[in-house]
């Protein structure tokens, strides 16, 4: 009986030594799952700032003058005077303004098709700095009197104070995180040019009193815009971009007057002249901006890169 005790014994020790062994030797069990983040939400609302610089694409001013009138009192010499003033109002001048652009814009996007992001984009931002006088001192012959001549100053003001877009974007996702994308549409901005010519005859007052003509037009234009840039998802609801647009708003035209006045012979005019002065309001922008996207809506799918 006491032998049948003792075998047991060892029996149920030896596999109490068995399994303490096989539990050392089992490698132990694996870390819990941690999900990954989140994918980033691109679609949904955004608002943001930017800031960046602009400067004009187009690099001159232009000013054609034509004759007008001639007073049949003494055809020859007003003529002359008229065909003189028009060629005091005849000029070309370099003139490409640059400046510091900044401001806000707000935005809807929507991904689909795995990568592909869509949107609307409306934007706003005033210019600083991008106003430019350029300016002209010349001497100019009258025909047909070789004595004579007018000396004249024309001035050339040219500016834009703000610009605003309304665009489509389309870009493709390079990564989860990083977007490039194209963009286009509709561009307005508000405009100043102004022409201003100051000229003497060489016989001075009284019989010739100076002669002084200016236009100025101030209002908003409308135009195109394009470009493309880069977008980074640095947090779940917040993005920085780099960007570059063109934009045109077209040419604009001033007109003005140009009339000798002969005290002399009363007062009446001895001759005119008409100025039309042309420029082009276009240029190139480059900026930066970040956004903070507000992410209503569904998460979308993301594409396996």
């Amino acid at each position: 009986m006491l032998r049948r005790i003792l075998m047991a014994s060892a029996g149920a020790l030896a596999l109490t030594g068995a399994a303490a062994a096989a539990d050392l030797t089992a490698p132990p069990p694996p870390p819990p799952y941690v999900p990954p983040p989140p994918p980033p939400m691109w679609t949904g609302f955004y608002i943001g700032l930017n800031a960046g610089g602009t400067w004009a694409a187009t690099n001159n001013v232009q000013s054609f003058g034509a004759p007008t009138f001639a007073n049949p009192i003494f055809p020859l010499g007003s003529s002359s005077i008229a065909q003189a003033l028009a060629i005091v109002g005849t000029v070309s001048l370099p003139d490409r303004p640059a400046g510091f652009i900044g401001g806000g814009q707000v935005g809807f996007n929507y991904q689909f098709g795995n990568a592909w992001v869509a949107g609307v984009e409306a934007d706003i931002q005033g210019i600083a700095g991008a106003h430019k006088t350029v300016t002209l001192a010349s001497v100019t012959g009258v025909p047909n009197f070789p004595l004579e001549s007018y000396s004249s100053f024309v001035a050339f003001n040219k500016s834009t104070d703000y610009l605003g877009t309304v665009r489509g974007r389309l870009g493709w996702l390079v990564t989860p995180t990083m977007l490039v994308y194209g963009t286009g549409g509709f561009a307005y901005g508000g405009v100043k040019f102004s022409t201003a010519i100051a000229a003497t005859e060489s016989l001075g007052n009284p019989p010739y009193p100076p002669v002084f003509g200016a236009a100025l037009f101030s209002g908003t234009r409308t135009g195109w815009t394009a470009g493309g840039g880069l977008e980074w998802m640095f947090a779940p609801n917040w993005s920085a971009k780099v960007e570059y647009l063109y934009y045109d708003l077209g040419h604009l035209s001033t007109v003005l007057g140009l009339t000798q006045i002969n005290l002399a012979a009363g007062g009446v005019p001895w001759g005119s002249a008409i100025v039309q002065s042309t420029t082009r309001f276009n240029g190139n922008i480059v900026r930066a901006g970040v956004n903070y996207h507000f992410n209503w809506g569904l998460p979308p799918v993301v594409a396996k890169y």
